[in-house]
């Protein structure tokens, strides 16, 4: 089962294989993507609605990698999705390859490359430049917003 992020709709993704998506891509979509979503759910298009606790699940690993704030909802659930399905997920979006590597989901990418590692990534102060292993609102220590910094 391939599950369809919307740039696969926007970059006229095709397979033989199964297909699903969720209905959140939908309204993310507009004008020739649109009609290719509502095509392919008229063809049989599987349309998911993950769980609670897998969302759960995605929100908790997004975490720990330091890209929830990366991630939309639609964005997690389709990850949601794919892991209940055991399924592959066709994105170009490196947040959700990121994710998805954590918790072991296939990933095929349409228009880009994929990610060579996984990362978890840290964030800096932009005031003091005390460094933290997950995302703030504010430094603990000056007050300062923080930046999302890429690992060494």
């Amino acid at each position: 089962m391939y599950v369809l992020d919307s740039s696969a709709f926007i970059h006229e993704y095709h397979t033989t294989e199964q297909t699903a998506s969720i209905p959140l891509v939908r309204e993310e979509l507009e004008d020739e993507s649109a009609y290719r979503y509502d095509a392919m759910e008229g063809s049989g298009m599987h349309i998911h609605i993950p769980t609670d606790e897998t969302i759960d699940t995605v929100r908790r690993a997004a975490a720990e990698l330091g890209d929830l704030e990366e991630l939309s909802d639609t964005d997690i659930r389709l990850v949601a999705t794919t892991f209940e399905l055991d399924g592959t997920l066709v994105t170009d979006d490196y947040a959700m390859q990121n994710v998805a590597e954590k918790l072991n989901v296939t990933v095929e990418v349409i228009a880009r490359e994929g990610i060579t590692e996984q990362r978890q990534w840290s964030f800096q102060c932009q005031g003091c430049g005390r460094e933290f292993d997950r995302q703030l609102d504010r430094c603990e220590v000056c007050g300062s917003p923080l930046a999302r910094k890429n690992p060494t």
